[in-house]
């Protein structure tokens, strides 16, 4: 097991990157009166329209009472309604309102500033290398998370192989 310095240590570049992407994402969306949350939120609700409140947290990977605030929020200001489901009278569906359209025009050209930015400097073959070597990272994740190898796992199939 190598000690690699923090800016050789893909774990820790990956996690300190994202991170402050977030916090970039973060303080543009406070410009606007919001949060990245939820910002998220809406972006995940057009994406997926009529979700259960269930079914957003498990998406966004929090809390069903964090997202019970921040759809209370959301509600408030007219951008999320709640409506009830048609089978079962215990869960809500959410759906975005006629006046969350034009925020969700100005969340894309941030998002586009922000994608911009994050690029500058970077050729477009590596920033395609970047793109396909994160999707397989996510997907080895995914599978990991599924069950299917663990970290122990890994390792040990390298350390068999090499026998």
């Amino acid at each position: 097991m190598s000690i690699n310095p923090p800016e050789d240590d893909l774990l820790l570049l990956i996690g300190d990157t994202a991170r402050l992407i977030g916090t970039y994402a973060d303080r543009v969306a406070r410009r606007q009166g919001m949060t990245k949350a939820q910002w998220l939120l809406l972006l995940k609700l057009s994406r997926h329209p009529g979700l259960s409140q269930k079914d957003l947290a498990e998406l966004m990977e929090v809390e069903p009472i964090t997202i019970g605030r921040l759809v209370d929020r959301l509600e408030a200001r007219g951008l999320v309604a709640r409506e009830a489901d048609d089978q079962d009278r215990r869960i809500w569906r959410l759906r975005l309102t006629p006046a969350a359209q034009p925020l969700l025009q100005v969340m894309a050209h941030h998002r586009d500033d922000i994608a911009a930015m994050i690029v500058t400097g970077i050729g477009q073959e590596a920033i395609q290398a970047m793109q396909q070597g994160l999707m397989q990272v996510k997907a080895n994740v995914l599978g990991a998370l599924k069950g299917t190898e663990s970290p122990n796992d890994h390792h040990d199939s390298k350390f068999a192989a090499a026998q």
